[in-house]
């Protein structure tokens, strides 16, 4: 069993996808995105297993939320440094964001 002092180590922040395209290296379908995660952290990216229920056209702009202090992955030939949060539904991932505009960078809390 995790305890709350587990989920505190998770640096969860809201931040704006500003890049999304396509990524034909990744071995499962997916997205290579870069979010800005405000002044901060700034811009990150990530690989994002999502094309089931979105286009690149439908997440820019969007607000997701993502786990920044997990250590950088190596997908294909891409650098994925954080994690984008999402549910795995019947249908396939649905982004978790917030329900009104948050600013960037702001933490899960």
């Amino acid at each position: 069993m995790a305890d709350i002092k587990d989920f505190l180590k998770l640096d969860i922040r809201v931040g704006e996808i500003v890049r999304a395209e396509t990524f034909p290296k990744a071995k499962e379908p997916a997205y290579r995105i870069w979010v800005d995660l405000g002044e901060e952290i700034g811009i990150k990216k990530s690989s994002a297993k999502i094309t089931e229920l979105y286009s690149p056209e439908d997440i820019m702009g969007k607000q997701v939320l993502c786990v920044t202090n997990f250590p950088p992955r190596q997908i294909a030939d891409f650098m994925s440094e954080i994690l984008v949060l999402g549910i795995y539904s019947k249908n396939g991932v649905v982004l978790i964001k917030p329900e009104v505009p948050v600013e960037k960078g702001d933490r899960l809390g």
